[in-house]
């Protein structure tokens, strides 16, 4: 059966998979009353959102205060900018404090009563995204994947790639998912008609390779490690690249220098270049001389089929690269200098060449559970390798006709060749179908439009496990769910702990807290190396790897999540404690330490943060207050008007270098910048003593740094430590924001005003578990939302 037949029967009901997503709501709370806050309203908003001036499109002195329900959508967004500081504005006649945080009480517990009848809204089908899709072929299959090279980058939408409206289908993307379960089923059979191909593994130009890297036999400097799946036991070519300058002249030929190539840590070849006969080779003829020494530096080895660790790597020499008095930490810094440390630029594997058989891998072990004695065991021994791997990938709701329709590809497969290829093009049909590549929720039968209802067991499961680990439910939460022990307290809470505790929740750290912190984008973040000549991307590496395992620590180990912003340790290696002045540190080995500097304490003094949220050449008190406001307080800023002008690049008024702030205070003149500027800038001016890379400083441009301010509410800030005060100040928001994301990232849509209430419950119950990360993961489990549907 060929990949066009595999297409037409494994997408042909797609059209019918999709629906659109309607509101919900929560059970009433108990709380103050609304009562008497009309002339709070009158006083200090009704100036401007009324009738006649309309004041951003509010006209509330027509909406009624003692029924908030009939106009939530609006309210929930006044509780918002009312609880963050940013309304009444600057300038405008501000209640006291106290009188504010009464108000929003009494509307939060008005909107928390009026959302007594639950109404948890309706997520679209959505196909798995892209890391998904990994990670449930790791836990089906005991299978590594490069999913980048098998599909594209998925969109976002609310911050997060698993959103269900922004994983749209298209022709285009289901060839690459047919194309993907062609290759990942020939890759975890072993197909034997395999041939020669080859994988480039490729170090940034801007990484530095004279200190030893993480993984890497001790030793050793510079090079890279590479996990690589190979298909066959047979022989595979390793061949090593070196950086050429602009000119086409291999770098650290003057010297002598030794590469070493090893598979799982053990050394398979060992190559000798430069020295005074390179060198003069070099001189004569730059490409030729390299050419020379890639030539010695590949190796064609024997190895078994399976996942592989293979290292490329210099042997590192004492006194190495020190003629220059005073080197930058980068080693690669001039691209037009031939001289110094040799860097290698990449490496490819190719093959299997000579193959002798598919190998013992985890992935074959894992599919081929039963081997038939002979012909007649055949059909029974395939039958019973796809009801296991069924009820796995279709997420315990397989049935009969899907094992029925599997074994027609398997035939078919058999028929043209052995047994192995009959699984192989079955499995193909399996990773190919809606089953797999969708979630999928349907409505009971017997329900009504407009009837709200409970998922089913096992779609609770699918939540929970894509929640929690981004990948199907394993054995033991699938067979939970068929026993009904999610619908009890007890059993839903033994499990959210046991996943939280298994490896797999590391998901949570590379893609949630990716998302939300924008850890993501330091891959893209690449600072001028004029301003920055010591950046490498060693160093983005450590700040990326430096945040995760602190968000690692806060959910490991169940940490109070305000621990996000204040805790006073952090984890570093040599090169990271390098930038941040932390003397006695050794080593490419992460390792926690307790912090002395104030300022660098929780997420504001987190060099990750504060680099995703500068330009290439300086820093952005504009981004860095933006990302404060929506990410860390939940408070989104509007886009600029269309007439907004540009911020002045010229840093010169006369003879006179005018700093970043000077400039940023002349463009918040502009009556169409000033409002949104008012709240941002004050927010990021507070960390101007960091800088684009996450330094500190104490000077730009040859003037002091300035990081006072005033923030929206009128309270004065002089730096990290007082604006993380006054941020944490009322810490309800900081936890209500972190409730909101990961409710975000659970449910698959954006939370809406009428998720509020649910978020509001949860903050409350998880105040008596001290605001404990698994304490607002339990609340989200139990939360309406997520436990419950409504038909449309």
């Amino acid at each position: 059966m060929n990949r066009r037949s595999v297409a037409l029967v494994s997408f042909m009901s797609l059209g019918s998979l999709m629906w659109s997503v309607p509101h919900a709501a929560r059970p009433q709370n108990a709380g103050p009353s609304i009562a008497g806050q009309r002339a709070l309203l009158d006083q200090y908003c009704i100036t401007c959102h009324n009738q006649r001036a309309k004041t951003a499109g509010l006209e509330l002195d027509s909406l009624d205060l003692t029924n908030v329900g009939l106009n939530a959508d609006v309210w929930e967004k006044v509780v918002r900018k009312v609880r963050s500081g940013m309304m009444p504005p600057q300038g405008a006649a501000r209640p006291a404090a106290a009188a504010s945080a009464t108000f929003v009480s009494a509307l939060e517990t008005a909107l928390d009563r009026a959302a007594a009848n639950p109404n948890p809204g309706r997520t679209r089908a959505r196909r798995l995204n892209r890391a998904e899709y990994a990670n449930a072929v790791r836990d089906l299959l005991a299978l590594e994947i490069d999913v980048s090279s098998l599909l594209p980058p998925d969109d976002s939408g609310y911050g997060f790639d698993n959103n269900a409206d922004a994983l749209g289908v298209s022709p285009v993307l289901l060839e690459r998912y047919l194309t993907a379960a062609g290759k990942v089923s020939a890759l975890a059979i072993g197909d034997p008609d395999i041939g020669p191909s080859g994988e480039t593994f490729r170090i940034r130009q801007d990484a530095s390779q004279d200190r030893h890297i993480d993984g890497l036999p001790l030793g050793t400097v510079g090079g890279m490690l590479a996990r690589a799946n190979l298909p066959l036991d047979g022989e595979y070519l390793i061949q090593v690249k070196y950086f050429r300058t602009n000119l086409g002249a291999m770098r650290g030929l003057e010297y002598p220098h030794q590469v070493e190539i090893s598979v799982d840590g053990e050394r398979v070849h060992l190559a000798s270049f430069g020295g005074e006969a390179d060198f003069k080779a070099a001189l004569e003829n730059p490409t030729l001389a390299a050419d020379e020494a890639e030539r010695r530096s590949q190796a064609r080895v024997s190895l078994k089929a399976g996942p592989r660790a293979i290292g490329v790597a210099f042997l590192h020499k004492s006194g190495e690269n020190t003629l220059r008095l005073q080197p930058f930490i980068r080693s690669s810094n001039d691209t037009l200098d031939p001289t110094g440390h040799a860097h290698i630029d990449s490496f490819t594997i190719t093959g299997p060449f000579n193959p002798t058989g598919p190998g013992d891998t985890p992935s074959r072990r894992r599919i081929l559970i039963c081997r038939p004695a002979g012909p007649h065991d055949e059909e029974p021994c395939a039958r019973k390798i796809f009801s296991d791997l069924a009820r796995r990938a279709y997420r315990g709701a397989q049935t009969d006709a899907d094992i029925d329709r599997l074994m027609e590809f398997y035939r078919a497969g058999r028929a043209k060749g052995t047994f192995e290829r009959g699984v192989q093009i079955g499995l193909q049909r399996l990773l190919a179908s809606p089953k797999f590549v969708f979630r999928v929720e349907r409505d009971p039968a017997d329900a009504k439009p407009g009837a709200v209802y409970r998922v089913n067991d096992l779609e609770l499961a699918s939540r929970l496990s894509f929640f929690l680990w981004s990948s199907i439910p394993d054995d033991e939460l699938l067979k939970a769910a068929s026993q009904g022990k999610l619908r009890s307290p007890a059993g839903l809470e033994q499990q959210v702990r046991r996943m939280l505790a298994d490896p797999k929740s590391q998901a949570l750290v590379s893609n949630f807290a990716g998302q939300w912190l924008y850890l993501r984008n330091l891959r893209n973040q690449i600072p001028n190396s004029l301003e920055f000549p010591d950046f490498d991307d060693n160093l983005r590496q450590a700040l990326q790897r430096e945040t995760e395992l602190f968000f690692e620590s806060v959910m490991r180990e169940d940490r109070n999540v305000l621990d996000l912003m204040t805790a006073d340790y952090t984890f570093v290696n040599e090169r990271l404690a390098q930038h941040y002045k932390i003397p006695n540190v050794y080593g490419s080995h992460f390792r926690r330490i307790t912090l002395a500097d104030e300022t660098r304490k929780g997420l504001l003094g987190k060099g990750s943060v504060l680099m995703v949220t500068s330009h290439t050449d300086r820093t952005s008190p504009v981004v860095r207050g933006k990302w404060i406001l929506e990410n860390l307080l939940g408070a989104p800023v509007p886009p600029p008007p269309a007439n907004a002008p540009p911020l002045k690049e010229d840093e010169r008024q006369g003879a006179r270098t005018l700093s970043l702030r000077e400039r940023l205070e002349e463009h918040r003149v502009n009556p169409a910048c000033s409002g949104c500027h008012s709240i941002m800038d004050p927010l990021g001016f507070a960390l101007e003593n960091f800088d684009a890379v996450g330094a500190w400083r104490t000077h730009e441009a040859r003037v002091p740094i300035d990081a006072t301010g005033r923030l929206m509410d009128g309270t004065e800030v002089d730096g990290a430590v007082t604006l993380r005060n006054a941020l944490l100040r009322d810490p309800e928001m900081f936890v209500s924001t972190v409730t909101e994301r990961l409710m975000t990232y659970a449910l698959g849509r954006g939370v809406a005003y009428y998720d509020m209430p649910a978020v509001r419950d949860i903050v409350r119950t998880s105040a008596r578990n001290n605001y404990r990360f698994s304490a607002i993961v339990m609340g989200i489990v139990k939360s309406t939302p997520f436990q419950m549907r409504i038909k449309e």
